[in-house]
């Protein structure tokens, strides 16, 4: 009778599992949904211990919304902690543990993510984040929610792993930095670009967390080698120490949460060295170490600490204007990662600052991903249209004879900022920024 009992328990569980337990809810507030307007914006953090001052930032965008934290492990840690212990009024908290991949098809899930106006992603395995979303409706949901209501997103370790137009996916496992480095073609060195997450002002950021473990620094400059030398495009990086937190707000200025000077806590801001001739490594091939020296001057970083009022910042529109932080140089030699004090690029001859508010012509949809309308005053009579990266380098020109509009097939070109510059008759020129995702 005892083994009658035991089966039919195993069959009902499994039963159960089949018939819909393919993921865990658990909620915690007003079960009546609320519509707020949030603020926006990317919080990424480093990976242990949430900052509480950067998760304060995170849920104050919500604008007393609803907060939906998205996992495949764990359970509900973050209910009591969002909902209750940071003095942040909230409608509600809801944790959904994906247990495979099937539970991205559930309707009720679809249902969270359009009704939220925050969404934190946990930490975990980033390969189960892209292996059950990615090119489903959980994926396409939350951009849609990024683009159409501007909720606020965030994430961290694995979570903050997924959030930029490039992701070390570890479908392989992780990497370290000394196999990385002697190989940056490593089986395990997955670099990835299909579209997933897209948030503005990270569609050429590739991020890393766990920055104060030294297994990081010299793997995250392998990411951007791989990128540079197999796609052709210079992407940056942001990367946290482990107690450390970037929030992002929606005119691009990136604050940096951490407990310095109580604690080492540090952000770092990635990007080639525009100011030189040729970015590329000196050799990125199967089988070799890494080389990227170029005058021992390849990487530009910025590194900032991180403080309880978020006061240190830097500007995501120009990758140049900063406070608080110091400028280093980064390079490879022989595949080993060496690290200098250096100073400021100055690179970016269009960079935002030089768009003018009142303009002669109007870009939308922007972001975008393939097509590009541009409606022209025709009084100002433009009569040239260039598109340029964001290292001045002309990727499209046109000449124009004085149109009311036109549209651009722009599929040919990579993720990421570019610059749209429009010149008329009299010589004038006005620029807008452009972000292809």
């Amino acid at each position: 009778m005892k083994q009658f009992v035991l089966l039919i328990s195993i069959v009902m569980c499994c039963i159960s599992t089949i018939c819909g337990q393919n993921y865990t809810s658990y909620f915690t507030g007003n079960s009546t949904d609320v519509m707020t307007v949030p603020s926006g914006g990317v919080c990424l953090m480093g990976g242990a211990t949430e900052d509480d001052n950067a998760m304060t930032w995170f849920l104050q965008q919500a604008n007393g919304g609803d907060v939906l934290v998205l996992r495949t492990s764990g359970s509900d840690g973050y209910n009591d902690y969002m909902y209750s212990s940071l003095g942040v009024s909230l409608n509600s908290v809801e944790t959904i543990v994906f247990h495979d991949a099937t539970a991205s098809d559930e309707t009720y899930i679809h249902q969270k993510i359009a009704q939220a106006e925050a969404i934190w992603i946990a930490g975990g395995d980033q390969w189960d984040y892209i292996s059950y979303w990615r090119n489903t409706a959980i994926d396409s949901l939350i951009n849609e929610a990024i683009a159409t209501r501007n909720i606020v997103v965030g994430g961290t370790s694995a979570g903050m792993a997924i959030q930029g137009g490039y992701y070390f996916s570890a479908q392989n496992g992780t990497i370290t930095s000394s196999t990385a480095l002697s190989d940056p073609y490593d089986t395990n060195v997955t670099v990835d670009s299909m579209s997933f997450i897209s948030n503005p002002f990270l569609s050429d950021v590739i991020t890393d967390s766990h920055y104060d473990n030294p297994d990081r620094k010299g793997r995250h400059l392998v990411f951007l080698a791989r990128i540079l030398v197999d796609e052709g495009v210079a992407a940056r990086g942001i990367a946290c120490d482990e107690y450390t937190a970037v929030c992002i707000d929606t005119s691009g200025i990136a604050k940096v949460y951490g407990e310095y000077p109580s604690h080492n806590d540090n952000a770092y801001f990635i990007q080639t060295n525009c100011e030189l001739e040729s970015v590329l490594p000196e050799n990125c091939t199967a089988g070799n170490s890494l080389d990227w020296n170029l005058g021992n001057e390849a990487i530009k970083v910025y590194s900032v600490k991180g403080t309880p009022d978020g006061s240190n910042t830097f500007d995501l529109n120009d990758w140049e204007t900063g406070t608080g932080g110091l400028w280093e140089n980064w390079y490879v030699d022989n595949g080993v990662l060496n690290q200098q004090s250096g100073i400021a690029p100055s690179c970016n001859s269009l960079s935002i600052s030089t768009v003018e508010m009142a303009s002669f012509f109007q870009i939308y949809p922007n972001p975008t991903s393939n097509q590009l309308r541009i409606d022209f005053d025709h009084a100002s009579s433009p009569n040239s249209l260039r598109i340029l990266n964001r290292l001045g380098q002309i990727k499209k020109e046109l000449h124009l004879t004085a149109p009311d509009s036109l549209i651009l097939n722009l599929s040919d070109l990579s993720s990421g900022i570019y610059f749209i510059e429009v010149k008329n008759k009299a010589n004038g020129s006005q620029v807008k920024k452009l972000i292809i995702n």
